[in-house]
């Protein structure tokens, strides 16, 4: 891989002008510009972006920071952040904590040390020190904080849009996943569904889980029909545990959604590909990813923020795993 020294060497010039030509600062005559842009070409130079961010004292990485690249509502989030950044020169460095305290700590310090200008993140924690003591701009995503800038969607409106629509359809013994405890949107979207299954005086029961992991979810769907043979109406803390009951259901020779009714949570892509595709709650992921990094971005850049905390409407998405009604 080329280098700034071979770039010099071979247009014949110092390092600092190149950097001069890289950079677009100080005075370089035309002639030695296009001598330095030609051996550019020629050696397939790539600027070491930390490296020139050192140079500037102005970097255009971003760090990223999901909790689990294995869950499919992420990467569309992520998606949301890249598009959003690339169009506006920005790159990304990414990290997959595992919804680990420590490999969040150790993201954060990696960011850190590469000279990000501001840092995304899907905490579970975002009032944790490792944040409040960063000196430079961050968004959460996915997550809401009292006072810090947010993107999320509305979890208490889904939770009560799952509740009543598995009402409305018939479920007549109801249970509801509860997502991790320390998660604020998986409690957002349960306690949304529990008011309404309270104020209708609906029969229902509760899951407790610890994980949204992909690697959990069949032990949890398991269980839902082990702990309550008799359910059949069941809202899940998102798409993947809810993907895991449909397929536990089948195992036990329940038919979806006569027997059983499911509504999951986030719309990911994978909803719609399953048999029979899965009604659930749609989060917009890849919008609220591109409005976190504008966010971001004009965080950086200075700009007059008018709404610092953006909250995104969600809906039904009605399926095959739900029965029909009429309108």
């Amino acid at each position: 891989m080329a280098t700034i020294k071979d770039v010099a060497n071979q247009a014949g010039v110092s390092v600092a002008t190149v950097s001069r030509v890289l950079n677009g600062n100080g005075y370089v005559h035309e002639d030695t510009r296009s001598k330095v842009e030609q051996s550019i070409r020629e050696l397939n130079y790539t600027p070491n972006e930390v490296a020139r961010s050192l140079y500037k004292r102005k970097s255009k990485l971003i760090g990223l920071l999901l909790p689990d690249i294995m869950n499919p509502y992420f990467p569309q989030l992520a998606r949301g952040v890249e598009d959003e950044m690339q169009e506006n020169d920005y790159r990304l460095i990414f990290g997959n904590s595992d919804e680990s305290k420590k490999k969040e700590m150790e993201y954060i310090q990696t960011f850190v040390q590469n000279n990000v200008v501001g840092v995304i993140s899907s905490t579970n924690d975002p009032d944790a020190d490792m944040y409040t003591v960063l000196n430079i701009p961050v968004v959460f995503l996915d997550r809401t904080s009292s006072d810090r800038p947010s993107v999320y969607a509305d979890g208490r409106q889904g939770g009560r849009i799952a509740a009543e629509e598995i009402v409305r359809r018939g479920s007549k013994a109801i249970t509801v996943i509860q997502g991790p405890a320390d998660v604020r949107p998986a409690q957002e979207r349960f306690e949304g569904a529990v008011e309404v299954l309270e104020q209708q005086a609906a029969a229902y029961q509760v899951l407790k889980t610890t994980s949204f992991s992909l690697t959990d979810a069949e032990e949890f769907a398991q269980k839902v029909f082990s702990e309550y043979p008799d359910t059949d109406g069941i809202i899940a803390s998102n798409d993947i545990m809810a993907s895991a009951v449909v397929k536990e259901a089948f195992r036990l020779g329940k038919r979806v959604p006569e027997d059983v009714q499911i509504i999951g949570f986030d719309d990911i892509l994978l909803s719609r590909l399953l048999a029979p595709p899965l009604s659930t709650i749609h989060q917009p992921a890849y919008e609220m990813g591109r409005e976190a990094a504008r966010l971001l971005i004009g965080l950086i850049e200075g700009q007059r923020i008018e709404k610092s905390n953006i909250e995104f409407s969600v809906e039904f998405i009605e399926r095959q795993t739900t029965r029909k009604v009429e309108s």
